[in-house]
């Protein structure tokens, strides 16, 4: 039931608090930028990213009331809202934009600039945020008590319980200090390997396990379920698909290969198996799991655009008070007008002004998907992806028919891709925050500016991120595969060129079939297909020890508490090793990580060196545990 009438902020709205601050900016930006380059690291190395939202909340509470010794809720809620948009603004950007340096490296294309990443970043960003403004009041002030948007509910939660900030605080800030030292053990020293394998003699399978403290956080906070589901995938891949390529096609030449399947796994084992044929079968399950997830939420897809429209056409009335007041309908209508003149008129989008109005209108449309689904499952199960694959889908179908092939048609359809992506990312992220906002009693108003100061810092920083990772690293290599943004470029080059290995592709797509038959979330298999199994293995470390928090036979408060603490460490863990990950790529740029790099010091032999890895891991585990199950509290 609707109980919007009847709801109270926890701020009347009579009540005036500071909200936007020089404070409350300048923390925000920072972790906009902190987070937007965490998640960004973290996307290219997993092909997911978590919200910020909560650790963000969490350390403005931390600083704002215990350092600073201020009360001011509304004030940390605007930390939180510009921080999480770095995040949000991050996803989208590294799902697709990665494409343009694999075709540059490729020869293809030139290598795009700072400036053209910011350009397309700060397009789709604005314009997430700006669609969101006219169904602030139709999905979360109508929808009030339906649709619960988990991670908004969450985050206004954690902020209420400002007393607990320090603590709290202190928590997110002890995962990012023990994963940057775990990744600079492991990544910066390279005192141990960071992956263990075991391959077995007469079969080609192989099984291992990553041993990465984000990774392994990733399956905490995303739990079980998800985590089996995707160790499942990797397991079929590596441990069946490949087997079975390996035995009966030892003497078979198979397009994309040049090489007889025999001598390529001679060569590189069960990895070049996987890089040659089997990612291509998890590329055909990923686009048929997008696609399906939107089948499925046709009808509810339906429904919300009709239901935004009559409540956008029915909301015209002028709100007098503080926490109705959103930004001026003429100035965001304007803003829309400008942002798609651009998309038509910036040279790095190239697309007619018709293909920018088609870009508008989509974008909208997957606004109110996206917003409309965070709300109901929220953001973690919000499918960006399969929306981006549907656009890219269609965005390279009309190019190509219209003339727009080659390069210009691939960087046309990317672009394209890459703004509709951060539109729905940002969307998601900006209803969360609203929804945060709306149960606290923000002012709508200074949220949206928040939000747009927050799309507006991590664009900036974005382009700058993708560019030093990529000097330093390469998108596609062992330490950033950018799972994602390949699979978006195979899908434009099937389109473009006819050239995909259709055969594989089809059996990816029969598997995603099957696996929905059986009632199985496609989406999180489909990605253990396309990963390598090391590192859905260490994402399932993570669900296990999340499964062992949830079976403790402990009362609801202190069981509800240990999971908490154990999300909030995991979520500090990510942004430390993000951290360490940007500082190594810094010193990989300059040279100097040979000059750390201790692994000929050392001279470990092979079984020695996974025994120094597994002890590695061994420590990461006991810390999360320290910090969740064995920490002290007040009873």
């Amino acid at each position: 039931m609707n109980n919007q009438k009847d709801f109270k902020p926890y701020i009347p709205a009579e009540r005036i608090t500071p909200e936007i601050t020089v404070t409350s900016i300048i923390m925000g930006i920072i972790l906009a930028v902190v987070f937007g380059a965490a998640n960004a690291y973290l996307g290219l190395r997993v092909g997911m990213t978590v919200s910020a939202s909560i650790p963000a909340a969490v350390i403005a509470m931390g600083v704002i009331r215990v350092v600073m010794r201020k009360n001011s809720i509304l004030e940390s809620n605007i930390v939180q809202t510009i921080g999480s948009a770095g995040e949000s603004l991050a996803a989208g950007a590294i799902f697709t934009l990665p494409a343009l340096f694999l075709w540059a490296a490729e020869g293809k294309m030139d290598k795009p600039g700072i400036v053209e990443i910011t350009i397309i970043a700060l397009l789709g960003g604005l314009l997430g945020v700006f669609f969101m403004v006219p169904l602030r009041n139709a999905l979360i002030v109508k929808e009030h008590g339906i649709l619960p948007y988990p991670e908004g509910t969450a985050c206004a939660e954690v902020l209420l319980a400002g007393e607990e900030g320090g603590a709290n605080a202190g928590t997110v800030f002890a995962g990012m200090g023990f994963a940057a030292l775990f990744k600079f053990i492991i990544d910066g020293l390279k005192a141990v390997p960071s992956e263990v394998s075991l391959r077995f003699k007469g079969f080609a399978g192989e099984i291992g396990t990553q041993i990465y403290p984000a990774v392994m956080s990733v399956g905490y906070i995303c739990g079980p379920r998800i985590s089996s589901y995707m160790f499942a995938g990797g397991v079929l891949s590596w441990m069946v698909l490949i087997p079975m390529m390996v035995l009966f096609g030892k003497e078979l030449i198979l397009y994309p290969g040049s090489v007889p399947i025999g001598e390529l796994f001679a060569e590189g084992g069960a990895s070049a198996i996987w890089g040659t044929y089997i990612r291509y079968i998890g590329a055909g399950a990923l686009a048929a799991g997008g696609i399906i997830s939107l089948i499925k939420s046709l009808p509810l897809i339906i429904r919300t655009f009709k239901d935004a429209l009559k409540g956008m056409a029915s909301g015209g009335k002028v709100q007098i008070d503080r926490t109705s007041d959103d930004l001026s309908m003429k100035l965001v209508l304007a803003a829309i007008a400008v942002l798609t003149l651009l998309v038509w008129l910036v040279p790095q989008v190239p697309v007619s002004l018709l293909g920018a109005v088609i870009v508008v209108v989509f974008g909208f449309f997957f606004a109110t998907v996206s917003s409309r689904m965070v709300g109901l499952v929220g953001s973690s199960n919000n499918p960006v992806s399969g929306m981006a694959i549907a656009t890219l889908l269609f965005a390279t179908l009309i190019l190509k028919a219209t003339g727009g092939t080659g390069v210009p048609g691939m960087q046309g359809a990317i672009a394209i891709g890459s703004i509709i992506c951060i539109i729905a990312a940002i969307s998601g992220d900006t209803s969360q925050d609203l929804k945060t906002g709306y149960l606290l009693g923000a002012t709508p108003k200074k949220q949206q500016i928040a939000e747009v100061l927050g799309v507006v810092s991590s664009a900036f920083a974005i382009g700058a991120t993708l560019y030093l990772l990529d000097s330093a690293w390469g998108f596609g290599s062992a330490e950033l595969g950018a799972p994602q943004a390949t699979l978006m470029k195979m899908i434009i080059e099937g389109v473009m060129d006819a050239n995909l290995p259709w055969n594989l592709v089809l059996i990816g797509v029969c598997i995603a079939v099957v696996v929905e038959i059986v009632g199985i979330p496609v989406l999180p298999f489909a990605i253990g297909v396309y990963l390598p199994v090391q590192l859905n293995a260490c994402i399932m470390v993570g669900g296990l020890i999340r499964l062992f928090v949830d079976r403790m036979k402990k009362d609801e408060a202190e069981k509800t508490a240990i999971t908490n603490d154990g999300i909030l460490f995991c979520s500090g863990m990510i942004a430390g090793e993000g951290i360490v990950g940007i500082i190594l790529a810094l010193l990989a740029v300059f040279g100097v990580d040979k000059a750390i790099d201790i692994s000929g010091v050392l001279g470990l032999s092979a079984p020695v060196a996974n025994i120094g890895s597994l002890i590695v891991f061994a420590l990461i585990i006991f810390s999360v545990l320290k910090f969740s199950v064995l920490r002290k509290r007040n009873k």
